[in-house]
């Protein structure tokens, strides 16, 4: 099962790269032919993608919470979320970004090897826990189509201000789509992280871990918590432009990248995981 579940793994990093391909020769030439096929290789390595965590889950026993199923699990969720956007919200450009991201996650996933059984912290043998990972991951993937899109605004903005188009002016969406997919990706995902967080505090309060909110995870998972919450503030209150909004949609992303770093290579707090 184990070995099932590792060429499912190639054969969905394959089909992902493939896709990646054509959604940039569609991008460039904007012929249909080319998305239909990267949206047919796309779904075929979801499919894959799905066969391999699911074979891994049980010739394991579970899955395990380590810094590559995490990455892996988060290029799932990312794949599940484009297919949302592009076939609910149709629009397809952003499968131009984000097939490639979950391709990337697929195989930076790889330089985290495994070296064994580590032995499991009774912290993490609880539901709670997988719900807690499923919410943060989830959330994640839409924090990251929400600063995509906020990318995109803003680079589209720019240009209209200096009045010059450009082949990626031509591409995206109108700048109302665009800030109206960011927001509601972050919309989404918030709900899914504040209650991934509040998981992860009850689940240290019954394990008594003394001073669990001092771990840099925790404070920098509260800071993300904090940014997009702001996001989501600011911009239904109106009381900033799209692009401070925008700004704010990078900065929240970005620590999510500085997050899931400092999660794999700081060892001190009791929040350890990704080795």
């Amino acid at each position: 099962m184990a070995t099932a579940a590792v060429i499912a793994f190639w054969f969905a990093t394959l089909l992902y790269g493939a896709a990646t391909v054509l959604y940039a020769y569609h991008f460039l030439s904007k012929r249909p032919a080319y998305s239909w096929y990267a949206t047919f290789f796309t779904g075929a390595g979801f499919l894959c993608h799905t066969a391999s965590v699911g074979m891994r889950s049980i010739a394991e026993d579970g899955t395990r919470l380590d810094g590559q199923n995490q990455l892996i699990l988060l290029a799932w969720a990312l794949i599940l979320v484009y297919f949302v956007i592009e076939h609910l919200v149709k629009i397809k450009v952003y499968g131009v970004l984000l097939v490639p991201g979950g391709t990337l996650l697929m195989v930076v996933s790889q330089f985290f090897a495994r070296k064994g059984a580590a032995p499991v912290s009774p912290l993490v043998e609880n539901w709670k826990i997988g719900i807690h990972v499923a919410m943060i991951v989830f959330a994640n993937a839409g924090f990251i189509v929400g600063a995509v899109a906020s990318l995109a605004y803003l680079l589209q903005e720019r240009q209209l201000k200096r009045r010059k188009t450009s082949m990626l002016f031509k591409r995206l969406p109108p700048l109302a789509s665009i800030d109206l997919l960011a927001r509601r990706a972050i919309a989404f995902a918030f709900p899914a992280y504040t209650a991934g967080l509040m998981l992860g505090i009850v689940r240290a309060y019954e394990t008594d871990q003394a001073g669990w909110w001092a771990d840099p995870r925790v404070m920098l998972a509260g800071l993300v918590w904090a940014v997009f919450g702001a996001y989501l503030g600011l911009h239904y209150s109106e009381r900033a432009t799209a692009r401070t909004t925008a700004r704010l949609a990078l900065l929240g992303a970005a620590l999510v990248v500085v997050l899931a770093i400092v999660a794999r290579t700081v060892p001190a707090g009791f929040h350890v995981f990704g080795v």
